[in-house]
């Protein structure tokens, strides 16, 4: 039995890690969009905060210049709830979500997505990592980690001293 808690099996994403996933998963998404749009895409919409900066990188690399941004909040530090949306995108520009690129940097159970196709039912979901759980909400995405790995993004993150695993500081 490990003396590790839940969140300690950890999968740590450095920037430059969240920058080449996210330019990977444009490279994916590249041509992919609707045929009345030549394979490209209207609009980018980030699901924030967690969205933002693989958002930020996508539109630029496929150079989307309409980007908007949901905000549906799901967590309580790391304690996931009832996800409910705090600000939606300008629907009169995103409509039902065609030919919309709707990005997030992780899916875990999927319920945050869930309330995102409700509201946008056609555009294409991608996230840079993904979660078995909630893989079937996902269009997209670039690497799949286990259900039970917690995911430090580098936004959440401060640089400070760990023990090794063996606990052993000498």
């Amino acid at each position: 039995m490990s003396d590790r808690l839940p969140h300690e099996k950890g999968f740590h994403v450095s920037w430059d890690q969240i920058h080449r996933d996210a330019r990977a998963l444009a490279w994916r998404l590249q041509g992919k969009g609707p045929e009345d749009l030549n394979g490209g895409w209207k609009a980018v919409v980030a699901i924030t905060r967690g969205g933002m900066a693989p958002a930020m990188i996508i539109s630029r690399e496929l150079d989307i210049r309409t980007v908007d941004t949901i905000s549906i909040k799901s967590y309580d530090h790391q304690t996931q709830a009832e996800p409910r949306i705090i600000k939606e995108p300008d629907m009169e520009l995103i409509g039902d979500g065609t030919g919309v690129l709707v990005i997030d940097d992780l899916v875990d159970t999927g319920k945050t997505l869930e309330v995102v196709r409700k509201v946008m039912p056609k555009a294409h979901i991608a996230t840079v990592y993904a979660k078995p759980q909630g893989r079937p909400q996902v269009d997209t995405f670039i690497t799949e980690v286990s259900q039970d790995t917690w995911i430090f993004f580098p936004w959440d993150m401060a640089l400070q001293y760990v023990k090794p695993i063996t606990g052993k500081d000498d």
